[in-house]
């Protein structure tokens, strides 16, 4: 962890280290005050300007901040993000730097969009640079559980013809409020651009909708087990779902996920060989495809989930009872995912057997 966290802190200490040199290098080069905002609708024109001192005291700051935080949550999967936020926060206050220099006048300063491009092409090649470190730091057993390691579930034991199903919702308030925001900002934005100028609110309509609707969607899904196999439904659209059916799984088990540092944050997220949904950091139910995929899902009670799942894939693969994918239907299960498809069953959370 030490080694990590050593790791973690460093690009931010180069990049203040870089800063900081220039700062006094160019510093009788530098207006006072200097042009720090700038207009994208004005061809990248000066409209906002700080003190030398003052812009000195808060980019130093920021790397700081940012350095700080980074190094206290760091995960050993999520150093590249490290060296990425380093670089592109580093370099930027270095070109604002450089386009400032010689000016006579700071509101003839421009910056154009071609500086965010050189300044994430600095982040990218940082978050390779951290990448390549990262086999510096020892992995954690703990973190390479699998389905034959203690994440394994005990097995529910179902006689041949009981049915069973289980279902739970599960949500994420902050994933909520962020992508109402994005909503909102989307919506509000074609106003601004029809009454003023196109840019930047077009690009602030799309971004907001297309990050906004599908992560509404997915902000709280109801996780269902049951003769179909694992069905992952979002509360307030019938689309997207997930379904995996059973005779497409050969294990289902427990997991303890860290979301940023396993998949680099929360949503719908992929990896090689792997795929998540990932409402928080914690419990998850893992499902183990017969391609060699892997699916996961957080989710409150995932230890019975997962038991359930393991009895009724089994019973599938052994072609056995009302579990198995193209058995005959039962009498009183409708086909409603989750509780309902038992009889009797009130559609409460939970396993009914």
């Amino acid at each position: 962890m030490n080694r990590l966290r050593a790791l973690a802190a460093a690009p931010f200490v180069l990049a203040l280290a870089a800063h900081l040199l220039l700062l006094v290098l160019w510093y009788d080069r530098l207006p006072d005050p200097l042009a720090t905002h700038f207009s994208a609708g004005a061809g990248g024109k000066a409209d906002g300007f700080t003190s030398l001192a003052g812009y000195a005291a808060v980019s130093s700051g920021l790397l700081v901040a940012l350095g700080a935080a980074w190094t206290l949550l760091v995960r050993r999967g999520a150093l590249w993000g490290t060296w990425a936020t380093a670089g592109f926060a580093g370099g930027l206050l270095d070109l604002l730097l450089r386009d400032n220099l010689d000016a006579a006048d700071p509101a003839e300063v421009t910056a154009p969009l071609a500086t965010l491009t050189v300044a994430a092409g600095i982040a990218a090649m940082a978050a390779l640079a951290g990448r390549a470190l990262t086999r510096l730091v020892p992995v954690d057993p703990a973190a390479q559980d699998g389905p034959d390691g203690p994440s394994r579930v005990r097995r529910l034991e179902l006689g041949a013809h009981e049915v069973a199903g289980w279902s739970r919702d599960t949500g994420s308030r902050g994933a909520a409020a962020l992508s109402s925001a994005f909503l909102l900002a989307g919506a509000a934005a074609p106003v601004p651009a029809v009454l003023f100028t196109p840019w930047p609110y077009a690009l602030i309509a799309l971004v907001g909708l297309a990050v906004g609707l599908p992560g509404l969607a997915l902000s709280r899904v109801r996780v269902a087990v049951d003769r179909r196999g694992l069905t992952v439904t979002p509360a307030l659209f019938p689309r997207p779902r997930i379904r995996i059916p059973l005779d497409e799984i050969t294990s289902a088990t427990v997991q303890d996920v860290d979301a940023l540092a396993e998949f680099g944050g929360w949503g719908y997220r992929t990896r090689p060989h792997r795929s998540a949904l990932l409402l928080r950091s914690g419990e998850a139910l893992s499902v183990r495809r017969a391609n060699g995929f892997e699916f996961l899902v957080t989710v409150p009670d995932a230890e019975t989930a997962a038991a359930l799942l393991d009895a009724l894939a089994a019973r599938a693969r052994e072609g056995a009872g009302p579990g198995g994918r193209g058995a005959p239907e039962v009498p009183g299960t409708p086909g409603t995912p989750g509780a309902s498809d038992v009889p009797g069953a009130s559609g409460a959370d939970g396993v009914r057997i």
